[in-house]
């Protein structure tokens, strides 16, 4: 065709997601389609689904049928596609396809197909733990392509778009979609736990780490492009390392991606409370660069109920855990996600959960009301909570949890706090987030004072809050 195509891609969900978008956006520009960020006048409306949660999927369903109002060919891509395959297909004929995640390297082929009017046959879904990715030097023509997102191959040689990750180096394709100083790093995929309520392990795969140097390179790469903080992203962090042979890896990696010229802070994210050992701790808190911030999930305080969700730990282990936290860094941001009427969920068992997160002091929660999932263990438990106290038990907690996390921030007034300049505020100050806020989900600080930029790390007094949201003076 004499015109390059046009697609618009949409992506839903976590940052992991988002990472997986990037990865797409690269193979797709790289295929001689136009990237555009509005779905008015694209050719093609790929959206990355979420297939998390029972709220998530709806979300995704709403948005293909968005997508298709617009006059588009609609795809359907990631985690729920993944996870449902022909199902999807059948239910959702709005959907031109519905991609797995084996389909990612061919992304372009697909496209293809979709304008062309071929049918592509939607992929039945199977549980992805069972698969391991094959090596080039092992891959045959017969062999089954299994494909990780944000571990994919970059394809063919020679020039990329501008703004791509070179083809060169240990590292997988990547295009930007978004400005700012800040974005995700992917350090692994998958998941070999076996949470009862979770059904990400299935079709997400088992777990998978990136290579050090591929991490670090991509780093390197995201900082030649503006970025200032890296958000390290994965199902589970604390494992990363593990199926290279070295429980110790992420500790080790944390000074090399901090030194990287260009990045300020290095943020991790999604520890598994049982796995957090003294000396990654030690890493976190200590590390110049790396902000002192700990997503820790708990999901419950009950041992009882947490027993039942196949974790570990209980109300005092957790605590324990934060104390040691807190010994070496006082000032240390911690938030969680916590889920509310879990089968078998007892009065007593919700009482122990609203005494841990009054003893925590916890910076950021998330509080979620338990839904049967497909395919989980959780969803055929005896002892379910009748949906009535589960809804009122999500309203009694996350009405505490606000009280709780806003008297956290107020106790940070007229402290110091390290700032990234991220906006301009409306009031002609700028809005950013310290050390102790992730990006989206922990509130922001709204920074007054002279000479400020976009970008900057400054350091400022808070002198006041507004529930997580604080507000500060540079002098």
């Amino acid at each position: 065709m004499s015109a390059r195509r046009k697609v618009s891609l949409v992506t839903l969900g976590c940052a992991r997601n988002e990472v997986d978008s990037e990865e797409l956006a690269a193979r797709i520009e790289g295929a001689g389609w136009d990237l555009t960020a509005s779905s008015e006048g694209a050719d093609v409306v790929v959206v990355n689904t979420c297939g998390f949660i029972e709220a998530a999927k709806k979300d995704s369903i709403d948005t293909l049928l968005a997508a298709h109002d617009s006059g588009a060919k609609v795809v359907a891509a990631g985690c729920m596609a993944e996870r449902y395959g022909a199902e999807l297909a059948e239910a959702l004929p709005e959907a031109d396809a519905v991609l797995s995640f084996d389909d990612y390297g061919t992304i372009g082929d697909r496209l293809d197909d979709v304008m062309a009017g071929r049918e592509h046959r939607p992929h039945v879904p199977r549980d992805r733990r069972t698969l391991l990715p094959i090596s080039p030097a092992e891959r045959s023509a017969s062999a089954p392509q299994v494909s990780i997102p944000g571990h994919g191959e970059v394809p063919g040689h020679g020039d990329l778009p501008e703004g791509t990750a070179p083809a060169s180096g240990p590292r997988v394709l990547r295009r930007r979609l978004g400005g700012g100083p800040v974005a995700p790093l992917k350090l692994a995929s998958g998941c070999d736990r076996r949470c009862t309520f979770c059904a990400i392990p299935a079709f997400r795969g088992a777990y998978v780490s990136r290579p050090p140097a591929e991490v670090l390179e991509e780093a390197r790469w995201l900082a030649g492009h503006g970025v200032r903080e890296l958000v390290l992203v994965s199902e589970n962090s604390t494992s990363y390392g593990k199926d290279l042979g070295d429980l110790r890896a992420l500790e080790k990696l944390l000074p090399g991606l901090a030194g990287v010229d260009g990045i300020e802070r290095v943020r991790v994210s999604y520890l598994q409370p049982a796995e957090t050992r003294p000396g990654l701790i030690e890493a976190i808190c200590a590390t110049p660069g790396v902000a002192p911030y700990f997503d820790l999930s708990f999901q419950h305080a009950s041992g009882p109920v947490l027993r039942s969700m196949r974790r570990f730990g209980d109300r005092e282990r957790f605590l324990q855990l934060l104390d040691q936290i807190r010994a070496q860094a006082p000032e240390a941001g911690v938030r969680s996600n916590f889920i509310v009427g879990f089968p078998g969920e007892s009065e007593a068992d919700f009482d122990e959960l609203a005494a841990f997160l009054t003893d925590a002091r916890l910076d950021a929660i998330g509080v979620f009301g338990y839904s049967d999932e497909d395919g989980t263990e959780a969803a055929h438990l005896d002892g379910k909570v009748d949906p009535a106290d589960v809804a009122a038990r999500v309203e009694e907690l996350t009405a505490l949890a606000e009280e709780l996390s806003a008297q956290r921030a107020e106790d940070r007034i007229g402290t110091e706090v390290r700032v990234l300049l991220e906006e301009k505020g409306e009031d002609g100050g700028f809005e950013g987030r310290a050390e102790h806020q992730a990006p989206e989900v922990d509130g922001t600080v709204t920074v007054h004072g002279e000479g400020l930029a976009l970008g900057d790390i400054v350091t400022a007094r808070v002198t006041g809050n507004d529930g997580v949201d604080l507000v500060a003076d540079v002098s």
